[in-house]
C-alpha cells in the first residue's frame, strides 16, 4: 500500500529510528514502526484489518479517517487517498478498494 504523510516530521520519524525513540519513546516508535510495515506489505486497507493493531474506522467529527493503535491510548490516524472514499449502497466504506493512506498524526484523542 502507498503511503504518505500529511506532516513532515511523520515521515521523519518513520525513516529516522533514533528520532522515531528519541520524540516517541521506545515503544511506541517500535510499535509505530510495525503497523507502517504491516500497512505497507498490504495490498488493500481490507489486509490489515484484523491484524493486531486494532484498524479501525472512526466516526463523528473524524468520520472518513481510520485508526490503529500503536500503543494505549495513542492512535495512529490515517486517511485514505481516495477521494471520495469508496462506499456500498449501504453507505459503509469499502476496505477492499483503498490502496492508498495518508498518515495525519499520533495522538491520544480520548
Amino acid at each position: 500500500m502507498n503511503i504518505t504523510f500529511k506532516q513532515k516530521k511523520l515521515r521523519e520519524y518513520a525513516n529516522n529510528d533514533r528520532l522515531a525513540i528519541q520524540k516517541l519513546g521506545v515503544r511506541r516508535a517500535k510499535l509505530f514502526k510495525v503497523r507502517l510495515d504491516d500497512l505497507r506489505a498490504a495490498t488493500t486497507l481490507e489486509d490489515v484489518r484484523h491484524l493486531p493493531g486494532h484498524y479501525h474506522e472512526l466516526v463523528g467529527n473524524r468520520k472518513g479517517q481510520w485508526a490503529c493503535d500503536p500503543d494505549q491510548p495513542y492512535r495512529l490516524i490515517f486517511e485514505p487517498h481516495e477521494s471520495p472514499v469508496p462506499v456500498n449502497e449501504h453507505g459503509q466504506y469499502i476496505w477492499f478498494e483503498i490502496k492508498g493512506i495518508e498518515v495525519i498524526e499520533i495522538e491520544d484523542y480520548h
